[in-house]
């Protein structure tokens, strides 16, 4: 009897303890089920939300060409949007606030043309493209201000006038560029690229630089023998009133008549950079994209999304 007691208790003990196994193997087969849908849930909102942020900005610089026949930093499009609970723009309407609660959005449009543009290195006026003495000039004097090496700097020029196209039965050497992160496949190094960044761009056309938006840095590079005191008095000048025609530069620095190129300026701009970031729950997207406005038309050039590593914090609620 005793034995068959200790048989039986032996028996529940092993059935007890599959039954425990098989449960929380069943639980953690659904857990990872309900976090890859919420993980799938939360990205294709994420991406929606994405969209309607892009939409925003899109009807922004529409409406900055209609109202301004000029660009620069004190127009509504320069601000940036700081990091918003998206809830509190449905406040006054009370709906859909708890879908939204755990939402954040910051972003801010910048002007490409505020940077010096790869694209004008080539120029395809001849036969062949060739590189621009000019462009090639205004880098050279970039990598000066920044102490890079301007032997990279010629390579990858050359690299990217081997990879423009000079007809059928002479095929391009290297892939074209549609990002500025693409010049790196032609040689740009990691350093070199990270001191660069802020300061170019690679449009699909060739582009002057904004007087009213460009850095200091970027004057002097298209501005010949324009000092650090000279540049940063152009920018003083212009955040008090932001020049109307390139003509102008010249009227405030006169020493300028005889070297400056207005090809190589404006005051307006068509290509618009678009950064946003979401922040819903833990998950993290960035999103970047470019814009070109050709009147009332602006057309999304590209996107760029992915998942930031790393959530950011939270900010205060407002």
């Amino acid at each position: 009897m005793r034995r068959t007691q200790g048989a039986a208790l032996l028996v529940a003990l092993m059935l007890m303890a599959v039954v425990s196994t098989l449960a929380a193997a069943a639980w953690s087969l659904q857990w990872r089920a309900w976090a890859v849908e919420r993980a799938e849930r939360d990205q294709a909102q994420a991406a929606w939300l994405l969209t309607g942020a892009l939409d925003w900005a899109r009807l922004i610089v529409r409406e900055d060409g209609r109202a301004s026949r000029t660009d620069h930093l004190a127009e509504p499009w320069a601000v940036p949007l700081q990091p918003t609970r998206l809830s509190t723009f449905l406040r006054a309407t009370d709906e859909g606030t708890d879908a939204l609660d755990e939402a954040w959005l910051a972003g801010r449009i910048e002007d490409a043309q505020a940077r010096l543009n790869w694209r004008n290195l080539i120029d395809v006026t001849g036969a062949a493209p060739r590189l621009d003495p000019t462009a090639l000039a205004a880098f050279e004097q970039l990598c000066a201000l920044l102490e890079l090496p301007t032997d990279e700097l010629r390579a990858v020029a050359e690299a990217l006038r081997q990879a423009w196209p000079a007809g059928a039965q002479s095929p391009a050497r290297y892939p074209l560029p549609q990002r500025t992160e693409d010049l790196r496949a032609l040689g740009l190094s990691a350093a070199s690229w990270a001191r660069l960044a802020p300061h170019t761009v690679w449009l699909p056309e060739p582009t002057p630089v904004n007087l009213n938006t460009a850095s200091p840095i970027v004057l002097r590079t298209v501005l010949a023998g324009l000092d650090a005191a000279e540049a940063q008095r152009l920018v003083t000048l212009r955040s008090q009133r932001p020049f109307e025609r390139p003509e102008a530069l010249v009227e405030a620095l006169p020493r300028l008549a005889a070297s400056w190129q207005p090809a190589l300026l404006s005051v307006a701009s068509r290509y618009f950079v678009v950064t946003g970031q979401l922040r819903l729950g833990e998950l993290t997207v960035q999103q970047t994209a470019l814009l070109r406005r050709d009147g009332a038309r602006v057309e999304v050039l590209w996107r760029q999304r992915g998942v930031a590593a790393a959530p950011a914090a939270t900010p205060a609620a407002p």
